[in-house]
């Protein structure tokens, strides 16, 4: 009678059998390798590899920039600056020494 109830219900994390499936057969390609930025072959292809390139260069200067905006990063930045100029001022200070010592007679 087709209205009674089965004695075995479905598993429902069963996947259908399809017709065509065998055993050992390849899985099927992906649905659109081009989107997941590779090749059949499995190799990247030159626009992912240049996607891939802009946004961590984009990341890697939005982060530098919001560094720089903090207290620390600030900070960081004036210390740097303060020892550029105590080491050129240092150097021109050997630089005239050693004119000094050229023109005194020996």
């Amino acid at each position: 009678m087709p209205d009674e109830p089965t004695s075995e219900p479905a598993p429902a994390d069963s996947e259908p059998a399809a017709a065509d499936s065998q055993p050992g057969a390849a899985p099927p390609p992906p649905a659109d390798a081009a989107d997941a930025g590779y090749t059949p072959g499995g190799v990247p292809t030159f626009e992912s590899v240049r996607e891939k390139i802009e946004t961590r260069y984009g990341t890697a200067i939005g982060a530098s920039e919001l560094a720089a905006e903090t207290p620390e990063g600030r900070s960081v930045e004036e210390q740097y600056e303060e020892r550029q100029r105590a080491a050129a001022e240092r150097l021109e200070l050997i630089r005239k020494s050693m004119h000094s010592e050229k023109d005194e007679p020996q």
